[in-house]
């Protein structure tokens, strides 16, 4: 069932057959522990040699290993054997209501749907019902293409955000029984996963509606203040470039079609998301911190004030004596100016941005470092989640971390709906661990 007027469709989802271990067959989204592969060994000895996602999907702390090709291939074999030998098995149409619960006590919901691409656009400006909240990076797009593009099946890690402070799409589905389809734990101490299936008529009628009351041009113009701008439904949360990926394929897919009319009901129209309230209690918005490799610090910081001074702005560098003493300064400095915490091998203190010519202290750094390191032979730039990870990383020589503040929640879509996409790797919704984990799968070949 298709929605064009709210770009949604009503999945047909595939799970994993009675008998699974779920844990095993559940990881977490591709694009965490980019720069800890220890994490990924520890998964692969949890996993060892039964079904999981682990071997649907790659890991990008692997993008640029030399067996990359390889391990795309064992990807597509693999996809073609789970379906094969019935590891998977195809659901009725309909949504699944998820309830994660994670490490850190925190509990979110979402609801398992597809959206349509024809409703996104990844380019700057770009006012589709579908939005990207954060710059896309189109180099980063060909070695997920690679994954994809001859992929059977896809798993969804992308989270797609909805304002709806009066939490009446998917909050009131989880009001009647449904029939439980999973309830696991999450494999290395990630907290735990139920999922439900909501493919009543009445359910899928009552999100249907609640989404289109949202998506009322009047009201949308009333609630932003933004008479006449186009609407803003759906903001890209997690998994952007995954979803630009998908888009990519699809209108690559549209060209060499033979049938044009035909193509437009082909499954890959369509990607998998979870949909989550920006309101939901449970979601937490988390800094996503920068570390540059194959620096030199000092050197760093003093270009980076040049920079500034250019721009008329200015750069007071305050030295502590730890990284707890850093992070204190930090917290107390006041809003006016731009304030971001640093640590290196052997120095740590608090970088303040007087007279800031940007809005964001992310946008700030971000630009900076984007001219910087493309100038400076084997340097390169990491997102980090969580303090610690940071201050373990950044201590090491030759690398210098940057912690950046959490964006406000009531700052997310006004900001998306004037002034488009934020600077990619703006914000994370949650730590590491509290990501997406794959478990649904879907058939994106007829």
């Amino acid at each position: 069932m298709n929605f064009a007027q709210i770009g949604l469709q009503v999945p047909a989802i595939l799970l994993p057959r009675t008998g699974t271990d779920l844990t095993k067959w559940a990881v977490v989204a591709c694009d965490q522990y980019t720069s800890q592969p220890d994490y990924w060994r520890r998964v692969e000895n949890v996993v060892a040699e039964a079904p999981s996602t682990l071997r649907l999907m790659l890991p990008e702390v692997y993008l640029e290993t030399a067996d990359r090709a390889r391990r795309i291939a064992d990807i597509e074999q693999t996809m073609r054997r789970y379906l094969a030998e019935g590891v998977l098995t195809e659901q009725p149409p309909g949504f699944i209501l998820v309830e994660r619960q994670t490490g850190r006590g925190r509990s979110r919901k979402g609801l398992i749907a597809a959206l349509d691409l024809e409703c996104y656009d990844y380019n700057p400006g770009a006012k589709t019902l579908i939005r990207p909240t954060e710059g896309t990076i189109l180099e980063r797009l060909p070695p997920r293409i690679r994954v994809r593009e001859k992929a059977l099946l896809e798993l969804p890690h992308v989270m797609v955000l909805i304002d709806d402070p009066d939490h009446l799409v998917i909050e009131p589905l989880f009001a009647e029984p449904q029939e439980c389809l999973y309830d696991v734990p999450l494999m290395l101490d990630s907290g735990r996963v139920r999922g439900w299936r909501a493919a009543h008529p009445l359910l899928m009628q009552w999100a249907v509606e609640q989404l289109s009351r949202l998506a009322d041009p009047a009201a949308f113009a009333a609630r932003y203040g933004v008479e006449g701008e186009p609407v803003l439904l759906y903001a890209m949360g997690d998994g952007n470039h995954s979803f630009a990926t998908a888009k990519t394929l699809w209108e690559n897919l549209k060209q060499t079609a033979a049938d044009p009319v035909a193509i437009m009901r082909h499954p890959a129209r369509h990607a998998l998301v979870e949909l989550v309230n920006l309101h939901d209690p449970g979601l937490q918005f988390e800094a996503i911190h920068r570390l540059a490799f194959g620096v030199n610090p000092d050197s760093l910081l003093g270009a980076l004030a040049e920079y500034l001074a250019a721009r008329q702005a200015g750069l007071r560098v305050l030295d502590a004596p730890s990284w707890e003493a850093a992070r204190r300064v930090w917290s107390e400095l006041p809003p006016a100016n731009h304030a971001i915490a640093f640590v290196s091998q052997d120095r740590c203190g608090v970088l303040v941005v007087e007279r800031p010519h940007l809005s964001l202290p992310v946008a700030t750094l971000q630009a900076f470092l984007d001219d910087y390191l493309k100038l400076q032979p084997g340097a390169r730039l990491d997102y980090i989640h969580g303090e610690d990870v940071l201050e373990q990383l950044g201590r090491r020589p030759g690398n210098l971390g940057f912690y950046l503040p959490a964006l406000a929640k009531s700052d997310f879509f006004p900001t998306v709906i004037r002034d488009g996409a934020l600077p990619r790797k703006t914000f994370s919704m949650g730590e590491a661990d509290e990501k997406r984990f794959y478990l649904e799968c879907r058939r994106i070949v007829p």
